[in-house]
C-alpha cells in the first residue's frame, strides 16, 4: 500500500521539517515525500497526552493518534514508537487505563516518565515492564529514555552516571538517539539548567538527536555542540500548538536522518467541513 504524495503533503508541518547532518536544513514536503525511499529505520515520537486532564477530550486525542499512527505504520512500517512523558495527568489510576489504551498501537513503544506522570519508579516498571531509565537498540541504532522527573512532579536533570554508562555502552553502535521529557536548557518557559547534561553529551559523536516533550507549545529544533535537541508539539492537554501531531524520524541508508511532524487532526478537521 502506498500513499500518495497529495495525502502526505497535506499532513506534513513544515515547522518541524528537518535533514540532520551534523547540523540541519529545512526540507520542503516534496523532498521529504522522495527521501522516504531509501529509509532503513523509521520511528515515531509523540509526547504530552495528559491522559485523564479534567476538561479535556483525552479519549479523543489518544483515539486519534492511535489511528493516524496505525494507519501511517500499515504505509510506512515503523520499527518503534516512543511516547516521550506526561503520559498521564497527576492520577496513578490513570496509568493502567492509558496502557490499555496506547496496546493498540501497532507498532512496538516504549514510555518515558514526564512530571505529570506522579507515581512511584517501582509502579511504573510494574506497570510498563520497563524501568524509567531504559534503553534498547535497534538495528545498530542506541535509544537511550531516562526519567527526568520523580513521584512529587518535579523538574530533573536524568541520572547523569546512569547516562554515561549507557553512552559509553553506545559507543559501538552506528547512532544514539537520546529521549528525556524536560528540557535541560533555558531555551523555554519550563525547562531547566543542567550544564553538565550537555558536557556529558559532548563528548560522544555518535549521538544523532535528542527529543524533548513537555514544552507544548514547540516544534521546532534547537542546537548545543552540533546535536540537534527537538520538540515534538503535544498530543493531549490544553495548550499548546494549534494542532496535536507526533514526530516522525527517518535514517536514510547512507546514515543521513530526516524529521518532520505530521499533524493526524488535520484530516478529520477536513471532514467537518
Amino acid at each position: 500500500m502506498k500513499i500518495s504524495r497529495r495525502a502526505f503533503i497535506k499532513n506534513v508541518s513544515l515547522a518541524g521539517s528537518f535533514l540532520i547532518t551534523g547540523g540541519f536544513t529545512s526540507l520542503s514536503a516534496d523532498e521529504i515525500f522522495e527521501l522516504r525511499k531509501k529509509v532503513r529505520l523509521r520511528f515515531v515520537v509523540a509526547s504530552d497526552g495528559h491522559y485523564g486532564q479534567p476538561e479535556t477530550l483525552f479519549d479523543q486525542f489518544h483515539d486519534t493518534l492511535i489511528e493516524k499512527i496505525n494507519m501511517f505504520h500499515k504505509i510506512q512500517p515503523v520499527n518503534f514508537c516512543v511516547i516521550n512523558g506526561d503520559v498521564i495527568h497527576n492520577e496513578k489510576s490513570l496509568l493502567v487505563e492509558v496502557k490499555n489504551k496506547l496496546d493498540f498501537l501497532h507498532a512496538p513503544y516504549y514510555v518515558t516518565k514526564g512530571n505529570h506522570d506522579m507515581v512511584s519508579d517501582a509502579y511504573w516498571n510494574e506497570v510498563w515492564k520497563m524501568p524509567v531509565n531504559h534503553n534498547v537498540v535497534v538495528k545498530n541504532n542506541a535509544i537511550i529514555m531516562a526519567t527526568t522527573s520523580n513521584e512529587q512532579g518535579d523538574y530533573l536533570s536524568p541520572d547523569l552516571q546512569w547516562l554515561k554508562d549507557k553512552l559509553d555502552d553506545s559507543k559501538k553502535f552506528k547512532n544514539t538517539f537520546i529521549f528525556i521529557h524536560i528540557p535541560q536548557a533555558k531555551w523555554t518557559a519550563n525547562a531547566i539548567d543542567t550544564p553538565a547534561f550537555f558536557e556529558l553529551l559532548k563528548k560522544y559523536t555518535n549521538i544523532r538527536a535528542v527529543f524533548n516533550g513537555h514544552e507544548h507549545d514547540q516544534d521546532g529544533v534547537r542546537m548545543n555542540n552540533g546535536i540537534p535537541y527537538l520538540f515534538d508539539s503535544h498530543i493531549g492537554g490544553n495548550w499548546g500548538t494549534e494542532y496535536k501531531g507526533f514526530r516522525v524520524v527517518e535514517v536514510m541508508k547512507d546514515n543521513a536522518v530526516i524529521t518532520y511532524m505530521m499533524n493526524p487532526e488535520q484530516k478529520l478537521r477536513e471532514e467537518r467541513l
